[in-house]
């Protein structure tokens, strides 16, 4: 089984997009999913073709100024980045549509 990319993404691709990681990891490893993690900035972010990427709601705009294909990078936004129910909640469909789980 192909493992998973999921990028976290913050402004500055440092805290907030780390502590989305660790809340995230505890969520993967409890559905037995292995993915690579990586935190980085938006900039970055949409040159490096992703899975998934997991950001906060507020980065929705400018997210929106890229062209993301959303066929290949799932884009999932979160009111609370470090809130492991709502990562849960969000990020099981896509996992399921990526057939990891």
């Amino acid at each position: 089984m192909k493992k998973l990319t999921i990028l976290f993404v913050c402004g500055a691709g440092l805290g907030s997009s780390f502590a989305a990681q660790m809340a995230a990891e505890d969520v993967l490893n409890q559905k037995g999913v292995e993915a690579k993690l990586e935190h980085t900035d938006i900039s970055s972010a949409v040159s490096m073709n992703p899975d998934i990427i997991i950001t906060a709601q507020n980065f929705k705009t400018q997210f929106e100024k890229f062209s993301i294909d959303e066929e290949k990078t799932a884009i999932i936004y979160l009111k609370n980045i470090v809130s492991k129910a709502e990562i849960d909640e969000k990020i099981t469909p896509v996992l399921q549509a990526k057939g990891v789980i």
